[in-house]
């Protein structure tokens, strides 16, 4: 009888251990982090010249399909008499996809615009009028394409709202590409 008991301690410790010998999943990270800069080209609904400029921008995906991204875009006249520019820091949810390398993904955005009014009209030794700032609210879509394991690509669309910008407001559109690092 002894001998029993002593067999099926034995048998029942030794499958425990075996059930708990198993690897931890290598998709169960905390999220995906990724960081970086793009080139901007925006219809301003200002002028009717595009502006060019730079940005920066950072996710953070806490699940596989929802994230966090934050941006900022830097776009200039390329008149640089005038000086005028518009700037905006942007911050909100994004919702990803993916399909191999691909990561398309669409997101919404709330945040602060800047806008570097162009100087006295007739009086171009003045300067600029006004440096204001307008609260905003944007959408847009993209793709993240991975490259490397590090290394990520993207093109993205962005339609802005800058709200109380006087007359009616102002709603540019911007296009970038990218190129970020991506924390794995």
């Amino acid at each position: 009888m002894r001998l029993k008991i002593f067999t099926l301690i034995c048998l029942a410790g030794f499958a425990s251990t075996r059930l708990y010998g198993q690897a931890e999943a290598t998709a169960s990270r905390a999220g995906d982090l990724q960081i970086g800069t793009m080139f901007n080209l925006a219809d301003t609904d200002y002028r009717p010249d595009h502006f060019k400029g730079f940005g920066f921008y950072t996710t953070y995906d806490f699940t596989y399909h929802i994230g966090i991204e934050g941006e900022f875009h830097q776009i200039n006249d390329p008149d640089p008499v005038d000086g005028v520019y518009e700037r905006t820091y942007e911050v909100g949810p994004r919702y990803v996809l993916h399909y191999g390398r691909f990561a398309p993904y669409a997101k919404v955005m709330y945040g602060r615009g800047v806008f570097n009014y162009p100087p006295v009209f007739g009086d171009p030794k003045v300067g600029p009028i006004a440096n204001l700032a307008y609260n905003i609210f944007a959408v847009g879509a993209g793709v993240d394409y991975h490259v490397l394991p590090g290394l990520n690509v993207r093109a993205e669309y962005e339609y802005q709202r800058w709200l109380s910008f006087p007359p009616n407001g102002l709603s540019p559109k911007i296009f970038s590409v990218g190129a970020a690092y991506r924390f794995h």
